[in-house]
């Protein structure tokens, strides 16, 4: 019998946004206000960040593509892009499964994802009420930045 993971159906299409914006990004450049905050897993396979950056941020790490980025290069897998930490230019290379969160604040928009390869336990089937899901890990621990999508939601 099939056993469908629409959880994974729903994250799939959703990193299909990621890439999508960063395309148009690529593309047509990024147009004030918009500017994206991309908090990553530093050492998720395919991952490519200088080593003084991975001292750094040993776990997570999270990104600005505002004003100052270069060579953005998007693929079906995942994107590369140079930014300029303390004066200096380094080329991150991440693959969209490393992503844990994605957000466009001016336009209060934003994903929290579950890196590739760490499946989210499977939610019980319901039966009666339906419960609150439970918070979402803290992901800061890293120096990477938690944005959740109630903070974009509208009052």
């Amino acid at each position: 019998m099939a056993r469908f993971r629409y959880d994974k159906m729903v994250e799939n299409a959703l990193r299909a946004v990621v890439r999508q914006a960063l395309e148009v990004t690529a593309r047509e450049g990024l147009s004030d206000p918009h500017h994206f905050y991309i908090t990553f897993r530093t050492r998720h396979p395919g991952v490519e960040v200088a080593d003084r950056l991975l001292m750094r941020h040993p776990e997570e790490m999270t990104i600005v593509i505002q004003h100052q980025f270069w060579g953005l290069e998007v693929g079906e897998t995942g994107f590369e892009v140079t930014l300029s930490f303390n004066r200096q230019n380094e080329r991150l290379v991440i693959p969209f499964g490393a992503v844990v969160a994605f957000a466009d604040p001016s336009a209060k928009f934003g994903l929290q994802f579950q890196p590739e390869g760490e499946d989210a336990p499977l939610a019980p089937p319901p039966s009666g009420e339906p419960e609150p899901p439970p918070p979402p890990p803290d992901r800061a621990e890293g120096g990477g930045q938690v944005i959740t999508l109630d903070k974009f939601r509208k009052k």
